[in-house]
């Protein structure tokens, strides 16, 4: 018999794979998930960044606008606002705005978790950014089609908070379908940086027409989402068994990456005494966790309530920073806009006292600014960040799950959903409070930082213990 390798060919012996080809498709196909995961979710944040660049076009001051000759001036005052926001009453429209996402958000993110274990993701994700997308360009074609009324971007925004709700369990799953525990957290901590990303694109983009035609700020992120939608349902890989790798593992020291499997032939009675485990394993791993179940899972109730106040702090920032430069710092809807990505840039790099230097020392100068920018977004946003990425992925992998890592969807889910309530929070308290004097509204993040590291207290605790006992045991 013809032997190559070891192998047979035909009848005969067929040669071995190379281990270098192994190796190398491994990591190609690794990097490719990261890098499409990526994408995808730097295109959310990107469609929803316009409306905070928005705001101050939608209400200007009109003392400061040429008025154009050919046009009947009825008020002088609001002449160059948008309806219904030419009013004395536009930070609470605007609160309402940003309430109905939010609110919307953080009810169906408890909800998409569920769906995402039970569904393909692939199929999952792409139908959420196309209808994103689409939901996203109608709030901006209320532009062309001269529309008014509140109710209209109120129902807008309320179905694009919904359908957004399919991004991140989804993507967090992915990744962590394709890592184990001892790499997850840098790689996750890196991958993390789309957030800011798509907030800077966003930003960038919206920017470029919101002082000419502030609709197509919001056509063209809805577009860009709807066209990674696309990319989604033609290339994602949502498993490693899907392209015949194996699992990482979660939980063992010998952990290692999705690996080419190999078909070793065996004798009848391990064959079949491996297949039958293999099967049990199986069935349990894709047995989808219940909702009071995930709440079980030790650390989830504790992280869920940090990251609500993280949140609270992150998303006001968010939707309410472009209009805190416009007012206080006196810079037009386009300047003011490009000036809030250095809060992202900052979160890309990296709270309480960043936030309390920066209400009195923020607008001493041009200079000052940027700084405390780029120190506030780092000390926010990378918490935030841990908790919503490397922190979910562990615990919807926890030992005590013993194997089952379709939780994984379900308890991003629940952690996300509950720091999206601290998301709705924190833009209405906003708008509640910034008629009282901006002043107000920085004690009201510091407060809540506060709180986020108060929730966070008994898990600190609980692990000092244990650090100092495997010190002690050490020394003995």
């Amino acid at each position: 018999m013809f032997q190559v390798s070891g192998h047979t060919l035909w009848g005969i012996d067929r040669p071995q794979p190379d281990p270098g080809i192994k190796s190398n498709l491994r990591v190609a196909q690794v990097l490719f998930i990261l890098l499409l995961t990526f994408l995808f979710y730097t295109a959310y944040h990107l469609s929803r960044k316009p409306i905070s660049i928005v705001k101050s076009e939608l209400h200007r001051n009109c003392s400061t606008v040429i008025q154009p000759v050919e046009l009947n001036i009825t008020n002088n005052a609001t002449w160059c606002d948008w309806a219904p926001f030419d009013q004395d009453n536009y930070q609470t429209l605007f609160g309402v705005l940003d309430n109905c996402f939010l609110v919307a958000y953080a009810i169906g993110m408890f909800f998409s978790g569920i769906f995402g274990e039970r569904l393909p993701l692939r199929y999952y994700l792409s139908a959420g950014m196309l209808m994103s997308g689409l939901f996203t360009a109608l709030f901006g074609l209320g532009f062309y089609w001269k529309i008014h009324s509140l109710w209209y971007y109120a129902v807008i925004q309320v179905m694009n908070g919904l359908v957004q709700t399919t991004g991140w369990p989804s993507v967090v799953a992915c990744v962590g379908n394709w890592f184990g525990k001892g790499k997850r957290g840098f790689i996750m901590g890196v991958w993390n940086s789309h957030t800011s990303v798509g907030n800077i694109l966003g930003s960038l983009i919206a920017g470029v027409f919101v002082s000419t035609a502030w609709g197509m700020s919001f056509i063209v992120p809805g577009l860009i989402i709807a066209s990674t939608g696309i990319l989604c349902f033609l290339f994602l890989v949502e498993k490693p068994e899907d392209v015949n790798c194996t699992p990482p593992e979660h939980h063992e020291s010998g952990e290692t990456e999705p690996q080419l499997q190999d078909s070793p032939h065996m004798d009848g009675a391990i064959n079949g005494a491996i297949a039958t485990e293999s099967q049990e394993i199986t069935e349990e791993q894709t047995e989808a966790i219940s909702f009071c179940g995930a709440l079980r899972i030790p650390g989830v109730m504790e992280f869920s309530l940090c990251l609500l106040f993280a949140k609270l702090v992150s998303y006001t920032f968010l939707y309410w920073l472009p209009l805190y430069i416009s007012n206080v710092a006196h810079f037009d809807a386009k300047a003011a806009g490009d000036m809030s990505t250095l809060f992202d840039v900052g979160g890309i790099l990296g709270k309480n006292y960043g936030l309390f230097l920066y209400n009195y020392i923020g607008q001493r100068s041009l200079a000052i600014t940027i700084v405390m920018l780029l120190l506030c977004g780092g000390l926010v946003n990378g918490p935030y960040a841990l908790i919503t990425t490397a922190v979910s992925a562990d615990l919807g992998t926890h030992e005590s799950l013993r194997g089952n890592s379709r939780a994984l969807s379900t308890v991003t889910a629940i952690i996300d959903g509950t720091g999206s309530v601290g998301a709705a929070l924190g833009p209405l308290l906003a708008g509640l409070i910034s008629p009282t004097g901006w002043n107000n509204v920085f004690y009201m993040l510091i407060s809540a930082d506060i709180l986020a590291c108060l929730f966070l207290s008994r898990l600190v605790y609980k692990e000092t213990q244990r650090w100092c006992g495997r010190a002690h045991q050490a020394r003995g």
